[in-house]
């Protein structure tokens, strides 16, 4: 156990409780015209509460088709068992907004649930919330067996062929928005011409901006049209017994991505997400640098994290910082790598004082552990270009613990690529009383790294 210096500060609610169908929401009735009715109800009996002094909004079973949701202050969104929250597709109740996704400022759909500037606010229950994202999402062909490719077709010819395999796209619009890649400063009616290729621009499915004490608990997270849970700049939140599940081909369908948050607390959670699990991030490249807010002050503890991209990641957006954080007690299994620390010149900051430790692992395809400043963004059929302006572009990882981290079976069981020609970049990394069995031997491209009671088996 760590000696934390900090607590994270959970939302209380007061006893007014509200019932979404006493507001005229209609369960199991799966039209567009009824998912208007619902969000519109949902989003009155939310206001209401919150203009009360604050209470509980329950969702009861059932199948509620809806569009999206505004979340308000002093508000928990209660689900009850065997009730699930289904997000429609719908041009009309999704607009284009200026958002922030990977780091910069940039165009996306509003989300399915979204909350800015909120104080005690939280998602709670049993219940599901299904972000329909298999309507929004690329899908690469060589993550999916030749049946499931078929499949795909018959919903969708449109395919991009990348000269590695194609990626089946819902519509023709995502191909022709990763062509044209709109970008807010291109012009001052970027948000008009991007609309052209709407589906290209596909939300994260819950999103908390600024908000203070947010609590998301017991809840089933599921099929998200990219980042399942996305907090930005938020402090005090905590994540505690909830399921995220995306398939394992969901394109950047990763767990939760936690963005320059202070006083987190993640526990007793299972992620199956078609990209990283648990994820810290702290914005991307010198524009993120502009604004001060590390990702700091967290603890994660007692999660499972099944077949995925990364168990535990943090970047490769990490401009603004990493510290502090403290990751112990939590099983990977099957993901592609175990623990994974990237970053890239041209991202600056510096990830520090991180301690992992009591981690158990098997059949890890690739590392059990990566340290990495070789991160290159691949992104559909364009390639990112990161070169170093000025001393401020160079990251840093440093003063970090692995301790008692056991992986049975794995590609390579540690990996460490600082800068060529800067190997300083990464140091003081420390691997104590840990066991690896792997495939291959260890590729550490520096001195920085010490081990003590360490056994590497390559088999």
């Amino acid at each position: 156990m760590y000696n934390l210096d900090f607590e994270t500060v959970t939302p209380c609610f007061p006893d007014r409780v509200v019932y979404i169908n006493n507001y005229g929401a209609s369960p199991n009735v799966f039209s567009i015209e009824n998912a208007r009715n619902n969000m519109s109800c949902i989003n009155r009996a939310i206001s209401y509460v919150s203009e009360k002094g604050g209470g509980v909004v329950v969702v009861p079973a059932g199948i509620w088709y809806t569009g999206p949701i505004t979340l308000k202050s002093y508000v928990n969104l209660k689900l009850e068992p065997n009730a699930i929250l289904k997000f429609c597709k719908d041009k009309e109740m999704y607009p284009l907004i200026q958002t922030n996704y990977e780091g910069q400022e940039c165009i996306r759909t509003i989300s399915p649930i979204t909350g800015e500037n909120l104080y005690n606010v939280a998602i709670t229950g049993k219940g599901v919330i299904d972000g329909s994202g298999d309507l929004w999402r690329p899908v690469k062909q060589f993550k999916v067996t030749d049946r499931q490719w078929n499949a795909l077709l018959k919903k969708s010819e449109f395919v991009l062929d990348t000269g590695e395999g194609g990626i089946w796209m819902p519509t023709e619009t995502i191909i022709k928005g990763n062509q044209e890649n709109i970008k807010l400063k291109d012009s001052e009616d970027a948000l008009i011409r991007a609309s052209e290729y709407y589906d290209y621009y596909r939300p994260v499915m819950i999103s908390f901006k600024h908000c203070k004490r947010v609590l998301l608990d017991g809840v089933t997270f599921t099929n998200s049209p990219a980042w399942c849970i996305h907090p930005f700049f938020c402090e005090d939140l905590t994540v505690s017994n909830v399921r995220i599940s995306n398939p394992y081909h969901a394109q950047n369908g990763d767990g939760i991505d936690v963005e320059s948050c202070n006083r987190v607390h993640i526990h007793h959670c299972v992620f199956e997400t078609g990209d990283d699990g648990i994820c810290l991030k702290s914005g991307k490249n010198a524009e993120a640098r502009t604004i001060e807010g590390a990702c700091e002050n967290v603890y994660i503890h007692d999660c499972v994290v099944n077949k995925g991209h990364g168990g535990f990641v943090i970047g490769s957006e990490m401009s603004r910082g990493v510290k502090n954080v403290y990751v112990t007690d939590c099983t990977f299994l099957g993901t592609d790598v175990g623990i994974r620390l990237k970053s890239a010149m041209g991202r600056g900051g510096v990830v520090e004082n991180i301690n992992v430790s009591n981690i158990n692992m098997i059949d890890i395809k690739e590392q059990a552990i990566i340290l990495t400043m070789s991160y290159v963004l691949n992104s559909l059929n364009r390639n990112e270009e990161i070169k170093k302006s000025d001393e401020s572009d160079i990251p840093y990882f440093r003063n970090i613990t692995f301790e008692g981290i056991n992986c049975m079976g794995a590609g390579e069981a540690l990996v460490v690529e600082p800068i060529a020609g800067i190997p300083d970049t990464i140091k003081d990394i420390s691997i104590i009383n840990s066991r690896f069995l792997a495939a291959n031997e260890n590729r550490v491209g520096n001195d920085g790294v010490s081990t003590k009671d360490t056994e590497f088996i390559v088999e």
